[in-house]
């Protein structure tokens, strides 16, 4: 009988280890990975597409000590210093992203802007960065599909 508890236990225990590492981090939304000649590649962590970003900016940023992103509602670069990286990772069509919280060192306006990475046979790569937001202010939004709508004000 003491046999039989430990070998349920254990098998409970094994499952419920299973479940958690295969967790995911965009919202449960299953994405699945890309065939690569034949061979089926997993999704990149969450924490791996985060990773990308920041280093993104920090190359981005190292020459002029600032984030410099081109703002065509205003028609100016804009010159931003990183705050955060937040933790949602989504997918939409062939990109993840997340956004990122930044401050304009000259105006002093926050920015909340997306960071879409592409995960090729190469690894991972930001492909393109977007404001999403200033002062909180949304300039798009996204469906329940992870589709991008304008907002227009």
């Amino acid at each position: 009988m003491k046999r039989m508890f430990n070998f349920v236990l254990v098998l409970v225990v094994s499952l419920c280890f299973l479940q958690v590492s295969c967790a995911r981090e965009d919202s449960g939304k299953e994405h699945g990975g890309k065939e690569h000649g034949g061979v089926k590649t997993l999704k990149p962590a969450a924490d791996d597409i985060r990773a990308t970003m920041k280093n993104h900016v920090l190359e981005k940023s190292e020459e002029s000590g600032t984030f410099d992103v081109y703002d065509d509602k205003v028609a100016k670069t804009r010159r931003l210093s990183l705050i955060r990286v937040h933790k949602r990772v989504g997918k939409t069509g062939d990109y993840y992203y997340s956004c990122a919280d930044f401050l304009d060192v000259d105006t002093n306006e926050l920015l909340d802007l997306d960071l879409d990475v592409e995960h090729s046979d190469t690894g991972l790569s930001v492909v393109d960065v977007r404001i999403h937001k200033l002062n909180g202010e949304e300039r798009y939004i996204y469906d329940v599909n992870d589709n991008r709508i304008s907002v227009e004000r």
